[in-house]
């Protein structure tokens, strides 16, 4: 292929290297000299323009790229006719991508001039993605290489392995605190994981987590017609020995693995009864996020076997996420040890939904509100009180005269709460290990509640947040470790951070309460009155 400089005149033939623009001229990247535009190129005054042209064993971009692009299209695979020296792949159906690494290694390493990039192997698909593209860096390459790059392509190179696995049976083993929204929860991600793949739930059982239960379960399932089977244990997977491979051992099957390189997802446990491969599902496998199970679970769905060697090669790119659960120590602290929790008290608002008067002064039994929280804050394991003050601070802090608590002013109060667990969250001592942020027109929350929570944040166990539920329900005061700190700085507005706790559900102890102090908070005359009324 010749490259260079030419005349207008000597151009002709040649396609143009680059796009060339000299006053009203614009002449595009890739276009063919002809007559028209040795005339125009003349008449801007062009003396000369760099153009390409093949010589004899040569082939276009176009062709070359299209050849290519035919002889790695395997089954379920359809090839785009290729323009600007790109042809592009698409999937012809749903499924997994499969693709032969060497392959593509082999055809990229014919010469520079050729490429070729695909997405990430076993990728699930849906009809009508692209999956791959071949590119041609120059207007043309000599036909030998390609030739080299179509032969580099042999075998099935890439392929969509269609979804062959329709009907799926769940086990759910139960303990004690295991609520059965859990069990529903999880049952709802399940469905839409499957959904995909066409595949839906058969059938589902729920069983004590006990060996026997969970074989005859897992029997039960299999003659219900189960093409895959998916273990949720109540309690994770600690050795090949425990409750789920050894029922799955007691039906006549087979652990074929335990444990992947994957996290979220360690705990994976696959194995094989009568055929039909058996799931010991990770305890991540709950959320909807992405994890090692997803990785596993299309794979199986699309018929593909999933073999040690596949488990143990995904440790490149495996770390998915942070785990805010993790690292901690093994070790659980001792009965002495003592958590460094702030309490941090809002007490900023305008309170405009009272219809005018500051109700963080309203009094109830000669005391108001906010001193009401912030005594029973100083009366708990907190050991410090912060209390953010905004609208009318000077009376807020005339209120609280007396009481050993720091203040912290939020001159953005009319920005909405958000503003105010900024201002709370940054005034929290250095060597407090989270924050309990409570809300200053919550008067019946008491220093029991405050307390339970503070033993409820048990980072050795993964419980990072801790907050009040009642028939699940969720209230208020909530605390936080510190490694929440940064994302509560990043919140806005009136909204409250209940965005955050749902995106860390794995770090959330649930306190089960009574009553409905952790609900009330007094935003109009009638809740104050109701406040008045309850007792004490």
């Amino acid at each position: 292929m010749k490259f260079g400089p030419a005349s207008p005149k000597d151009a002709i033939g040649g396609v143009t290297v680059h796009t060339l623009r000299q006053g009203s001229l614009v002449l595009k990247k890739g276009t063919t000299v002809g007559p028209a535009e040795v005339e125009a190129l003349t008449h801007a005054g062009v003396k000369e323009v760099v153009v390409v042209r093949l010589e004899d064993g040569d082939v276009s971009e176009d062709v070359a790229a299209a050849s290519i692009a035919k002889a790695v299209a395997g089954d379920g695979v359809n090839v785009e006719r290729a323009f600007t020296g790109r042809a592009n792949l698409f999937a012809a159906r749903a499924g997994v991508l499969v693709v032969d690494r060497a392959a593509v290694d082999r055809i990229n390493g014919v010469d520079e001039a050729i490429t070729f990039a695909t997405l990430a192997a076993f990728k699930p698909v849906v009809e009508g993605e692209m999956i791959a593209t071949v590119k041609l860096i120059p207007f043309g390459v000599e036909a030998k290489l390609r030739d080299a790059a179509v032969a580099a392509a042999t075998g099935n190179v890439m392929r969509i392995a269609p979804y062959t696995i329709k009907r799926v049976g769940i086990v759910s083993t139960l303990l004690p605190g295991l609520a059965p929204k859990v069990i529903e929860k999880t049952l709802r991600v399940t469905a839409e994981r499957l959904a995909p793949a066409g595949a839906a739930i058969i059938a589902e059982r729920r069983v004590p987590h006990e060996e026997g239960a969970l074989a005859a379960a897992i029997k039960e399932l299999l003659g219900l017609g189960a093409e895959l089977v998916i273990v949720f244990g109540a309690s994770a997977i600690a050795d090949r020995r425990d409750v789920i491979p050894a029922a799955i051992e007691q039906v006549g099957g087979a652990i074929e693995h335990f444990g992947m390189p994957v996290d979220p997802g360690n705990l994976l446990l696959i194995g094989k009864a009568g055929g039909i491969p058996v799931l010991g599902a990770p305890g991540c496998a709950r959320s909807p996020v992405e994890n090692g199970f997803d990785w596993v679970l299309m794979r199986l769905l699309a018929g593909l076997k999933v073999t040690r060697a596949d488990l143990t090669g995904m440790g490149v790119g495996g770390l998915l996420m942070e785990i805010v659960t993790r690292p901690q120590p093994r070790v659980p602290e001792q009965p002495g040890d003592k958590q460094n929790i702030a309490a941090v008290i809002l007490a900023a608002g305008r309170s405009t939904r009272m219809g005018g008067p500051n109700k963080l002064l309203a009094e109830i039994g000669g005391k108001s509100l906010v001193r009401i929280v912030a005594e029973q804050a100083l009366a708990s394991k907190a050991t410090s009180v912060i209390v953010v003050t905004g609208h009318q601070a000077a009376d807020v802090e005339k209120a609280l005269r007396g009481l050993k608590v720091d203040f912290a002013y939020n001159p953005d109060f009319v920005d909405g709460l958000a503003s105010s667990v900024k201002v709370g969250i940054a005034a929290v001592p250095a060597q407090a290990d989270g924050a309990i942020v409570c809300l200053g027109d919550m008067p019946l929350i008491d220093a029991h509640l405050i307390d339970r929570l503070i033993d409820a944040f048990q980072p050795d166990r993964g419980g990072l947040i801790a907050l009040p539920v009642s028939d699940g329900r969720r209230g208020n005061p909530v605390l936080w470790s510190r490694r929440f700190f940064k994302e509560l700085m990043t919140l806005d507005g009136d909204i409250g951070a209940r965005h955050l706790i749902a995106k860390h559900g794995e770090a959330v102890a649930e306190v089960p309460v009574e009553g409905h102090g952790a609900f009330l908070d007094i935003d109009t005359p009638q809740a104050l009155e109701a406040a008045r009324l309850a007792p004490s």
